[in-house]
C-alpha cells in the first residue's frame, strides 16, 4: 500500500525582535499606505520630525511634554492605542511626563516687597460715559413711547415729553 508522503518541515522558531516606538509607528503608517508628506501635512509637524520619530533620533526632537504630545497626535492619527505608544516612549527615552516639583516653605512678604503707596488704578472713563449716555437715550425713548407710567415722572418737563 502506498502511504502518503509527509512533508514534515521543521519550522525553526522565529525570533521576533521587539519593535521600538519608531518602527511601530512606521509599520502602522505603511500599513495605512500613507506617505511621510501626508502625515506631515495632517499633523502639522515637519517631515524631518516625523522621520526622526520613526528612526528614533530622540536628540533631534523636542523633549518632555512636547514629545509626548507629538507621539499622541501621531498615534491618534494612525488610530492606535496612544497610551501604549506613550509607555513605549517612556521605556525608550525615560519618563517624559510632568515631574513633581518640591515646594519649599511658603515665602513671606518682607517690608521691601509691600508698596507703601497705592498704585493709581487706570480706568477707562470713556466706557462709563458711553454707557451713561446710552442709558439716558434709552430712558428718553421709553418716556416718548409711553412705556413709563406717569407716576414715575416727577418733573413736569418729563411729563411734557410724553405728550
Amino acid at each position: 500500500m502506498i502511504q502518503p508522503l509527509r512533508n514534515e518541515v521543521e519550522s525553526a522558531p522565529v525570533a521576533i525582535a521587539p519593535m521600538g516606538l519608531g518602527a511601530t509607528l512606521k509599520a502602522l503608517r505603511e500599513a495605512k499606505e500613507l506617505s511621510l508628506g501626508e502625515v506631515s501635512a495632517r499633523l502639522k509637524y515637519s517631515g524631518r520630525q516625523i522621520e526622526a520619530i520613526e528612526s528614533e533620533q530622540w536628540d533631534s526632537l523636542p523633549t518632555g511634554v512636547s514629545l509626548r504630545g507629538l507621539v499622541r497626535n501621531y498615534g491618534r492619527f494612525l488610530e492606535t492605542n496612544t497610551d501604549a505608544l506613550v509607555s513605549m516612549l517612556d521605556s525608550q527615552v525615560g519618563s517624559t511626563g510632568a515631574r513633581p516639583v518640591a515646594v519649599s516653605s511658603p515665602a513671606t512678604l518682607g517690608a521691601a516687597d509691600v508698596s507703601l503707596q497705592n498704585d493709581p488704578v487706570h480706568r477707562s472713563w470713556g466706557w462709563l460715559i458711553i454707557i451713561l449716555i446710552l442709558l439716558i437715550v434709552a430712558a428718553f425713548y421709553a418716556i416718548e413711547r409711553g412705556w413709563v407710567p406717569d407716576s414715575w415722572l416727577v418733573f413736569d418737563w418729563l411729563r411734557s415729553l410724553k405728550k
